[in-house]
């Protein structure tokens, strides 16, 4: 199951072409408009006004260019519905049914959008058209599925269920529009739009609901000026390879700090459900100084370098399953450990064992280190590399 598809935007360079060829029509035809470029959710990537336009042409050439890429349609469309007597067309949210307003496509996919205002309908749409009739550049960003979205819903639910709590949990899309509603029979109804509103507060700004929260109480009380944030934690934005590609917002649990935890629940089953390919240039560096290539809470992926042994490790919860890529190490398995200490929950460290196992591993073998199992490194090759994936039991 993919967390992802890929689909293609405009950038900002392709934005600022389409916009200049609706600008170099409109001066070439006398016409004074202002021109707006947008992104398929209809947010605004470019806008522009040409010597003498109308002020409020700014506001109507971003709503004709919103129209068009969220109704993926021409917005002359709209207006030509409410023109020949459907005025119930009039009510769609988000849309003005106002001729000016042309979708943006690049094999028959909507990149985004153009908006013109200023002149008589047909010429505003004409200035939109020629905007997208020119050579433009498109970015390529992973989006999130409703597969995944689900099933990141469905782990937080399962949490809440366990605990007895019942709150709604909203997944929406890089874009901060719904993907997914988990909802309980006994779900307070405004935890349905608190939870829509963190999401999308995570996923517009790119970051958790809970740094606004933290900013407001903490001496920066204009954080709650900002235009669509929502200052409550429990809001996680989703990401893939440095691409925000929608966010979590849990309301309704037992606390804020528990809406927070299920929100971080949520997003970790997002991520957990796609695959990772790692180069081998990203791997090899990894490996110089030893770390983590994967963090992730159900399991892990560790590039190991050793170059002399280590204490005795006890991982309670944790298997571990090693792969020797370079050099060679004893590694004793079992046995009873001493002077033993605690270094983090249900993880132990030891000095020293009496007993146990002995097991030479050298390059391309394999050793499976199952959970509750002490296991130390005596004899190890400088350097020593090897994969270690970490799962949790």
């Amino acid at each position: 199951m993919s967390a992802t598809h890929n689909r293609r935007i405009l950038d900002a360079a392709g934005a600022t072409a389409v916009a200049e060829a609706a600008e170099q029509y409109a001066r070439g035809h006398g016409h004074r408009v202002a021109i707006a470029v947008v992104d398929p959710w209809g947010h605004l990537l470019h806008l522009r006004r040409t010597e003498g336009a109308q002020i409020a042409s700014d506001q109507v050439a971003l709503d004709k260019a919103r129209t068009a890429a969220i109704f993926v349609r021409p917005s002359r469309e709209i207006e030509d519905q409410v023109t020949g007597g459907r005025l119930g067309a009039l009510a769609l949210h988000g849309a003005a049914a106002l001729t000016g307003g042309i979708p943006i496509r690049v094999d028959g996919e909507v990149v985004g959008a153009i908006g013109t205002s200023g002149e008589t309908p047909d010429e505003d749409e004409a200035c939109s058209i020629a905007g997208t009739e020119t050579a433009f550049s498109t970015v390529e960003v992973p989006a999130l599925s409703y597969a995944v979205a689900r099933k990141a819903a469905a782990a937080a639910g399962a949490v809440a269920t366990a605990r007895g709590v019942a709150p709604v949990v909203a997944i929406v899309d890089a874009g901060g529009e719904p993907v997914f509603l988990w909802r309980p029979v006994d779900a307070q109804v405004a935890s349905v739009g608190v939870s829509m509103d963190k999401a999308r507060t995570a996923a517009m700004f790119r970051r958790p609901s809970r740094d606004f929260e933290q900013q407001a109480a903490g001496g920066r009380p204009s954080a709650l000026h900002l235009a669509g944030a929502v200052p409550l934690q429990g809001g996680m934005p989703i990401s893939q390879d440095g691409h925000v590609i929608g966010a979590v917002g849990v309301s309704g649990a037992s606390s804020a700090d528990e809406d927070q935890e299920l929100a971080e629940i949520a997003t970790a089953a997002a991520a957990a459900a796609d695959a990772r390919h790692f180069p081998s240039d990203e791997v090899h560096r990894q490996f110089a100084t030893g770390g983590l290539l994967l963090d992730n809470p159900a399991y892990k992926v560790d590039a190991g370098r050793r170059s002399g042994p280590g204490e005795v490790e006890f991982h309670e919860g944790v298997t571990d399953v090693v792969h020797v890529v370079e050099g060679r190490a004893t590694v004793v398995t079992g046995g009873e450990m001493h002077d033993v200490r605690e270094v983090a929950p249900g993880e132990l460290r030891a000095a020293s064992t009496d007993g146990g196992t002995a097991h030479e591993i050298s390059p391309g073998d394999v050793l499976v280190v199952p959970s509750g199992v002490p296991h130390q490194f005596v004899d190890v090759s400088d350097p020593f590399l090897y994969l270690v994936a970490k799962v949790e039991a």
